[in-house]
């Protein structure tokens, strides 16, 4: 059984649930457990402890940072944001034609009804460009972010994936 550096009674996979709190270490815990575990012989495969395995999954998933899961939940979410501000934009366009129309009933008031109409649309299209803006602006902030966890989760499971990768290597 192989123990991390000063710590001469517990092996790496084994710490405490206190000590560890980071994604990061959770991986490191996993990554020494399948690095410990005893191989099969004639193979690259090894045996591990289900319930080990399994209790450290789902300590990394309650690890996974809130911005994870809150651009899951942008993501589910962004096409509907995207649709409201359509929506709200069409009815403020709608709403600005049926004015417009009222006031061209009116003979002496047409020229004003004109330039009113035209101004309440410019307004409404504004407000939807600034909505439409705004959620984009959102959306790819949030997915940044989620691109920026992604991304250090996938180095984590690169650099474990070649540790394992050499320690294959090297006992062969």
């Amino acid at each position: 059984m192989t123990t991390t550096p000063g710590s001469s009674e517990r092996p790496a996979y084994a710490r405490s649930q206190a000590a560890v709190s980071s994604l990061d270490d959770i991986l490191d815990e996993i990554a020494g457990l399948v690095t410990t575990a005893r191989s099969m012989p004639m193979s690259s495969s090894a045996i591990v402890n289900r319930a080990e395995v399994l209790e450290l999954v789902e300590r990394a998933r309650r690890a996974m940072p809130g911005e994870v899961r809150a651009a899951e939940g942008l993501l589910s979410g962004a096409d509907e944001v995207i649709a409201q501000a359509r929506t709200q934009a069409t009815a403020l366009i709608d709403a600005a034609r049926g004015r417009a129309d009222q006031l061209v009933t009116k003979e002496q008031v047409v020229a004003e009804a004109q330039a009113r109409a035209a101004a309440i649309v410019a307004e409404a299209e504004a407000k939807a460009a600034e909505l439409m803006s705004g959620a984009d602006d959102y959306c790819d902030r949030k997915l940044a972010q989620f691109e920026i966890d992604l991304g250090q989760v996938l180095s984590q499971v690169k650099a474990g994936r070649e540790r394992l990768a050499s320690r294959v290597e090297s006992a062969g």
